[in-house]
């Protein structure tokens, strides 16, 4: 596993240098979004520690925000443990999702600037450049967090931003769980291209009508994969 201390170069989007609490905290929740650290396993902060090459601060510091987003949990006198994937939430978090995820892409189109827009383009031709039926499924989830991200990060409103993320980190935990069952997660990643383009050339009413398509559809074939 890359040494998160190892990464000196690491940089926000605005080019400042990641704290090691915030460079923590992202390897942190990555691995529980993907289902690296299972649903209901101990974590120890220790160890943690130790495969990030940082000390027990910046964990714990991860860790307190970790839990804010409902990715983990503690329990007194029993200790910390990732959160249960509990399909129950589904329809909670698509509730949410559905109204957002199309306000983000709408004002995404109408604010993101020319490094936003060159961003998005990047990812549309990684979807576009390789056949992403011929791709793992972690690869695939992978393109479709950092998606996302791009698209929330363009609307320049951080409130909601950190909500989506935090909201589609959910929803990711919950794909990652039906995996194998899922028929086609490549043309569901895919759906990303058209939606790309319509933000990058700033057709908002078009945008926000491809995202809320694409909740629907994620829940949909959550829901069949039952």
């Amino acid at each position: 596993m890359q040494q998160v201390a190892a990464d000196s170069r690491s940089r926000e989007a605005g080019g400042e240098e990641l704290s090691l609490a915030e460079r923590a905290y992202r390897a942190i929740r990555d691995r529980l979004v993907m289902l690296e650290i299972r649903p209901g396993a101990p974590i120890n902060e220790e160890q943690l520690g130790q495969s990030l090459g940082v000390g027990r601060t910046p964990v714990r510091e991860a860790l307190k925000r970790l839990q804010y987003e409902r990715l983990i949990t503690t329990y007194p006198r029993r200790g910390t443990f990732a959160t249960d994937v509990n399909i129950t939430d589904l329809a909670h978090i698509s509730e949410v999702r559905q109204e957002l995820e199309p306000l983000a892409a709408a004002q995404a189109a109408r604010r993101a600037t020319a490094t936003d827009r060159a961003n998005l383009t990047a990812l549309r031709r990684q979807l576009t450049s390789a056949d992403a039926r011929g791709r793992d499924a972690a690869a695939l989830m992978h393109l479709d967090l950092q998606v996302h991200r791009a698209i929330y990060a363009a609307t320049h409103n951080p409130y909601l931003e950190d909500t989506l993320v935090r909201h589609d980190n959910l929803a990711t935990r919950i794909w990652c769980l039906f995996v194998d069952r899922l028929s086609d997660m490549a043309g569901h990643v895919e759906e990303h291209g058209p939606l790309i383009e319509a933000i990058v050339t700033g057709d908002s009413d078009k945008a926000a009508r491809l995202a809320r398509s694409h909740v629907e559809g994620f829940e949909r074939a959550i829901r069949d994969a039952i």
